[in-house]
């Protein structure tokens, strides 16, 4: 009779609670593990999650960054040190989530703390002696907050192709970073006239989709409408959030969507895609393979800018900075984009989801750490992530 395998210790994963991308990211991850690895999870939130398998625990903490009312005013002036981010004085909430995830250190001892994401957990993980991942995002996270947190990871877990890598990424960064485009995002999209039919538009209409994030307050409506206004032949679909703009003149090929659940449908049926540079988003539109120009909305740390620019370095998307203000330059920018259009590439950087082999290379990890027969190093900072 062969042995059963043997139960093994649990992971930690903190989930940060804006906008859906985290959690389903750890849903995907989890989800593909070995289902005696019990995993315990820790967000802000409980009601993000996609279906999780037996064995995930989800405890919900207090938020790191939203007050609840008991924070002490004259501690929140002490000035925040470089090497932190978010990390007021006098807040019991954060006391409170820091506590939960300490005590979980104490009695559970996971091999993995994974953290997607926030410098202080991966630190406070580093601190009580538990390996962490940290996920890897775009932008300008030079600051020593996110370089004691990379630089202390076991590691680094990127969520997209390696050719989207930014260029000031070190060699011992990449060096123990997996990479896995389009975890955790549902790229399948329908076929073009299934999903025009359902969307009730013409098979031979010129479709422009504008998809505006979540994770902000969305894009204005004012130079939608000069656009749409510039390309009277072409419909101009909008779907997610925007501002209203009271001089704004909209005219009737211009339809705003707001939230959708059916986004797959909207990407599907475009001939060309007008985006901000969220995680799925731009998943589903590279695997679309359509002409795409991305203009980054407002993130911490820049993260959606240098997206953006990585995505136009890698050949798959056009940047710019800010929606056009004019009609002269919203037809050199479409030009431009249908003009510089290349789907294989587009394609090529899409992934196909990436669960297994993030599962795969997360449990190798632990093995590693934990149960490989290698003598321990005399210098850890010489340990070996090749």
């Amino acid at each position: 009779m062969r042995d059963l395998a043997p139960d093994l210790r649990p992971f930690g994963y903190f989930v940060h609670h804006q906008g859906r991308g985290h959690a389903e990211r750890c849903a995907a991850v989890v989800n593909a593990l070995p289902t005696t690895r019990p995993v315990t999870v820790f967000s802000a939130r409980d009601d993000i999650f996609p279906p999780l398998r037996d064995g995930v625990t989800v405890v919900q903490i207090p938020s790191l960054f939203e007050p609840r009312g008991d924070e002490a005013s004259g501690a929140g002036a002490i000035p925040t040190p470089e090497t932190l981010h978010c990390a007021p004085v006098g807040w019991g909430g954060i006391r409170d989530a820091m506590g939960a995830m300490t005590r979980f250190f104490v009695e559970e001892a996971p091999e993995l703390m994974i953290c997607d994401v926030s410098a202080e957990v991966a630190q406070l993980a580093r601190i009580c002696s538990v390996p962490h991942v940290k996920v890897l995002q775009h932008g300008d996270r030079s600051d020593p907050g996110h370089r004691a947190a990379y630089d202390g990871a076991a590691g680094l877990l990127a969520p997209f192709h390696r050719d989207l890598a930014q260029p000031d990424w070190s060699a011992a960064m990449l060096a123990k970073t997996h990479f896995a485009a389009g975890l955790g995002c549902d790229t399948a999209l329908p076929g073009r006239s299934e999903a025009r039919a359902r969307l009730g538009i013409a098979s031979d209409a010129r479709v422009v989709l504008v998809i505006s994030g979540g994770g902000g307050n969305g894009w204005s409506e004012a130079p939608l409408g000069v656009a749409a206004r510039t390309f009277p032949e072409m419909q101009w679909h909008v779907i997610g959030r925007l501002q209203r703009d009271w001089h704004a003149t909209l005219p009737p090929n211009l339809h705003s969507h707001g939230w959708v659940d059916n986004a797959p449908d909207h990407i599907a049926a475009a001939d060309l895609v007008i985006s901000s540079t969220g995680n799925t988003t731009c998943a589903q539109v590279l695997n679309a393979g359509v002409p795409w120009i991305v203009v980054p909305e407002w993130r911490y740390f820049d993260e959606q800018l240098e997206k953006a620019c990585a995505l136009d370095r890698a050949g798959a998307a056009r940047f710019l900075p800010h929606l056009p203000s004019s009609a002269h330059a919203w037809r050199r920018v479409l030009a431009d984009a249908t003009a510089s259009h290349d789907p294989s590439r587009q394609q090529a950087l899409a992934g196909q989801g990436g669960s297994e082999t993030t599962a795969r290379w997360l449990s190798a990890l632990a093995d590693r750490l934990w149960r490989s027969a290698q003598p321990s190093q005399s210098n850890p900072k010489e340990f070996d992530y090749a």
